[in-house]
């Protein structure tokens, strides 16, 4: 029971704080204004990590390699600390792999609740300017399952089906997981 209740509170600290900065990476990437709410929090959560990165690890052509590397760090801590608190029973060398895989998981899962909140914005509020922000976050991610899947009755279906490939490599990603505790 004490280990679920400290990563319970591992996996909410760390999923924010690597969430933000893997938000910070995606609307660098598409040019995306932080002088919004949504830029402004992304700022004030990212900053203490991803600026001192910033100064021995520069960007490589549009990616922020800092605000990876920083979304990585997070993650590694947070699996180092759950190994240590679990009493270290994996060898301590496959730290770095599982927090790759941790974060991997972060980013499947975040996308999969843009890819939800951008299919619901479309039918309730299509003109927020959430909304443009989502769009351009996910857009790009949904254009190869556009050309995929053809609008059914004028709906299009394409959320859907990345929904269902993201799940698919959640699946994957724990099993990788799994294979690597034993």
């Amino acid at each position: 029971m004490w280990f679920q209740m400290v990563s319970l509170v591992l996996d909410v600290v760390a999923g924010l704080l690597a969430g933000t900065c893997l938000l910070r990476l995606l609307m660098q990437r598409q040019r995306i204004s932080f002088h919004q709410p949504v830029g402004r929090f992304v700022f004030a959560l990212s900053d203490w990590l991803v600026l001192p990165l910033r100064k021995v690890m520069p960007s490589w052509s549009a990616w922020d390699l800092s605000s990876l590397a920083g979304a990585w760090l997070i993650k590694l801590a947070q699996v180092s600390l759950l190994w240590l608190v679990s009493g270290g029973h994996a060898p301590w060398w496959l730290l770095p792999w599982f927090s790759v895989l941790s974060l991997l998981q972060l980013v499947v899962s975040a996308l999969s609740a843009l890819v939800l909140i951008y299919a619901v914005m479309s039918w309730i509020s299509p003109h927020s300017p959430l909304n443009d922000l989502v769009s351009r976050l996910v857009e790009p991610i949904l254009r190869p399952f556009r050309r995929l899947v053809p609008l059914i009755g004028g709906i299009d279906l394409s959320p859907l089906v990345l929904l269902l490939a993201l799940q698919m490599v959640g699946i994957v990603l724990m099993g990788l997981q799994m294979g690597g505790l034993r």
